[in-house]
């Protein structure tokens, strides 16, 4: 495992880190605490010392477990979770000063901490990021020690570019893969000159990059893949990386063959494909079970790609992805 600096936190963390989405479980199947723990303890034998969740997965079930994992470790993991997708209804309205005080206070609770290493602003709506009293508060909780840092986790670049005028904000967690390309362009630079460390997440569009799914792949009722394909219960972008699913997954059939290395698999180019980038920090994967994980972590010892494979990577996207996707995060 490589590590690197999640700016200006000074957080060392491991390149492949642990999205906690779906950890105990896969995408609307119920929690399970052992398979949870399983996952996260074999992520932190492989390296791994960062971990993303958030206080709506599984209803905070996701925060107890990661919790619980990290303070039975002696390694130095850092936890980052997520508050504000709570406020109801989710307009910009609904943020007030004191209400994101009483998340944290949650959070807190939640995982029997005193402080929290990183807090995160979940995808609240663009107006949000104009309005500089929210992020007064969140200075002010890092001001009472409740917070180490705090950070954004944004759906559009202009989010991210908004966010990141703020002083305080120290990281910046947002969609990059081979299918959502638009970060390299302009942000990324911006960051590293604010010091900013950047998270990415969704770094195999929902599975599509796998290279494992067929057009008659199917899902639960209750994963987002099947309810959330055109953006009805949250951001599009979420799911598949906002590409229509035959669209991705013929793409992905084209990566397959034109990225080929190996005994690597698509799901690990792909985030090593991610890395080449300096101005990222680290990667989150998801992972529902130990096996998971630990494959994930393996892009970390793959090689550079050569320029040939970032120009297939490149290629594919300009000629199947980018007239879809592009300008609208």
């Amino acid at each position: 495992m490589k590590y690197r600096t999640l700016g200006k936190t000074g957080f060392s963390v491991s390149e492949i880190s642990l999205g906690a989405w779906q950890i105990g479980g896969k995408w609307g199947e119920p929690f399970d605490d052992a398979v949870a723990e399983k996952t996260i303890n074999a992520a932190i034998d492989a390296g791994v010392t960062f971990i993303d969740t958030a206080d709506v997965y599984d209803g905070g079930k996701s925060e107890k477990a990661v919790a619980r994992v990290v303070k039975s470790r002696s390694e130095d993991v850092r936890v980052a979770t997520k508050v504000g997708r709570k406020f109801n209804p989710h307009v910009s309205e609904s943020y007030t000063p004191e209400g994101v005080t009483a998340f944290v206070d949650a959070n807190l609770k939640n995982m029997g901490v005193e402080k929290l290493d990183l807090v995160q602003l979940h995808c609240p709506p663009t107006q949000v990021y104009y309005r500089p009293e929210i992020f007064e508060a969140l200075d002010r909780l890092k001001s009472a020690g409740k917070i180490l840092h705090y950070g954004v986790s944004v759906e559009k670049v202009e989010e991210a570019l908004k966010a990141s005028e703020f002083p305080g904000v120290a990281s910046v967690q947002i969609i990059f893969n081979i299918f959502r390309q638009r970060p390299a362009e302009l942000l990324f630079d911006i960051l590293k000159q604010r010091d900013v460390g950047v998270i990415v997440r969704v770094p195999l569009a929902s599975g599509l990059l796998s290279g494992k799914f067929t057009r008659n792949s199917t899902f639960g009722e209750k994963d987002h893949r099947t309810f959330n394909r055109h953006g009805e219960a949250f951001d599009r972008g979420e799911t598949f990386g906002g590409v229509d699913y035959n669209t991705g997954v013929e793409a992905a059939d084209e990566l397959k063959r034109e990225l080929a290395a190996g005994e690597a698999t698509l799901a690990q180019l792909a985030l090593r494909w991610i890395l080449m980038f300096d101005a990222v920090s680290c990667v989150i994967p998801g992972a529902s079970r130990a096996e998971q994980a630990l494959d994930n972590v393996r892009a970390s010892d793959l090689p550079a790609l050569s320029d040939e494979q970032m120009a297939a990577a490149r290629s594919v996207y300009e000629k199947r992805i980018k007239p879809l996707v592009h300008h609208t995060w």
